[in-house]
């Protein structure tokens, strides 16, 4: 019994989001869609440990869905019109059907439909699942529940909430698409671009938390960094030729190998410079070179096409899109610690450079921020000192544990240890994570009373 509930979960993580996507495409309603998957998931658990798992269970688990969506149209007099619809696809005539009769007429719709139909309906849940009139918990929350199969329990978990805090959020994020009138659709044109942006956004949202937990006793969360993985491997399939979706990929893939040497024996934070490389996954880091070189593919094409629809104004027309994306810019610089041997091996002016470049694309503080550390590391501690000293003036930036721990480094490197200490002190007592506030009390104590 419990190795069969087991295979129905395993089955459900992988495919809940065409289970999902497919049932919004027949009912135009992602809230409604997400239900009856649930509804399918329930009949699945009390089914399959007696009956054994059906030959196709995706297509079983859409069946049972679909079933679920005519028994709901029927019964809402003001939708019979959908009712039809559906009846027609399923080849009921409306009066009445056996549940035998309904899976297989709808095993056989699902199976004249190409990979390439489904995939459509995937791609439509991606885009609607993260759209911008979602606040960015929403859009996460929602996320992982429809495309990454996750239950509450587990996204509250994941995010340290209370379980009823994240039911609310998928709730409200389900109720926010229906009352602002989202379309279950891919967009077209500047607006996918946009959209897209994102869809990468709450991808890496998911990674970052486990990959640096913003509070809890655990330094990183494996589960979340690998969540976040698969999803982006699952929009790289279904968006091919997008050079950011290759470089989000090629990004996670390269800070996720250094997974084994981020944490020492207890758990507690070992910092970049400080690690055994030889511990970094060097298979994990080939994946993420090879989806590097696709972004850079994918981008060569892009710039390309752009140069050849503009000609012969081309300079003006094509200026959008002669700069790498964030993403591709970010895995790039992963890229150059990668490469790196050893820290004495890494090209810290290239890197610079880079940030300097990201920074012109998204005037973000924090990007700076990383721009002062290499800074430092390429031209020495007081450089870098005097581009966080422009920082600590920022509103964005007075609760951000990581610009006093900055600090706090290179004041070390220049022997102003009481000065250092008290920006480590300041930093402990801003950041949530258990771990880090132990890491940067023992740095504090180290430059001494």
């Amino acid at each position: 019994m419990a190795q069969a509930t087991e295979t129905v979960e395993a089955v459900w993580r992988l495919e809940a989001a065409r289970v999902v996507a497919t049932l919004a495409r027949y009912t135009g309603d992602l809230g409604l869609a997400e239900e009856l998957a649930q509804d399918a998931l329930v009949a699945a658990l009390e089914q399959w440990p007696a009956e054994g798992v059906p030959a196709t269970p995706g297509a079983w688990l859409t069946a049972v869905g679909k079933r679920r969506a005519v028994d709901h149209f029927r019964r809402a007099e003001t939708l019979r019109r959908k009712v039809g619809e559906l009846g027609r696809e399923l080849e009921i005539d409306g009066e009445g059907y056996e549940d035998g009769d309904v899976l297989d007429a709808v095993d056989a719709v699902d199976a004249a439909r190409s990979d390439t139909a489904i995939d459509d309906d995937l791609l439509r849940l991606v885009f609607t699942a993260c759209h911008p009139v979602l606040s960015a918990e929403a859009r996460v929350a929602l996320t992982l529940r429809v495309l990454g199969g996750l239950t509450t329990a587990e996204i509250a978990r994941a995010f340290l909430v209370p379980e009823a805090t994240a039911a609310q959020r998928i709730v409200r994020a389900k109720r926010a698409l229906a009352d602002a009138g989202v379309a279950f659709e891919v967009p077209d044109g500047p607006e996918r671009r946009r959209r897209l942006t994102s869809v990468l956004e709450v991808v890496y949202l998911i990674f970052n938390e486990g990959y640096s937990a913003t509070a809890g006793d655990d330094w990183l969360r494996a589960d979340l960094c690998e969540e976040a993985l698969r999803l982006g491997r699952v929009l790289t399939g279904l968006m091919p030729a997008e050079p950011e979706v290759h470089a989000l990929v090629a990004l996670m893939e390269i800070q996720d190998s250094r997974r084994h040497a981020r944490t020492g024996p207890d758990g507690e934070p070992v910092l970049l410079l400080d690690q055994d490389r030889a511990k970094w996954d060097r298979m994990q880091i080939e994946r993420g070179l090879a989806a590097l070189v696709r972004a850079d593919q994918a981008f060569a094409a892009e710039v390309t096409a752009a140069a050849a629809a503009a000609a012969p104004d081309a300079d003006s027309q094509s200026a959008a899109v002669v700069e790498p994306g964030t993403y591709h810019l970010q895995a790039a610089l992963a890229a150059c610690h990668a490469r790196a041997r050893s820290a004495e091996d890494t090209d810290w002016r290239l890197i610079a450079d880079l940030y300097q470049r990201l920074v012109q694309q998204t005037r973000s503080p924090v990007v700076e921020l990383n721009r002062a550390v290499a800074v430092g590391m390429a031209e020495g501690p007081e450089a870098g000192l005097a581009i966080t000293d422009a920082l600590t003036g920022l509103r964005a930036m007075r609760g951000y544990h990581l610009l006093p721990s900055v600090r706090g480094d290179l004041l070390v490197r220049l022997g102003r240890l009481a000065e250092a200490r008290e920006e480590f002190e300041r930093a402990a007592e801003l950041t949530a994570n258990t771990r880090e506030r132990a890491l940067l009390l023992a740095r504090a104590a180290a430059c001494g009373p």
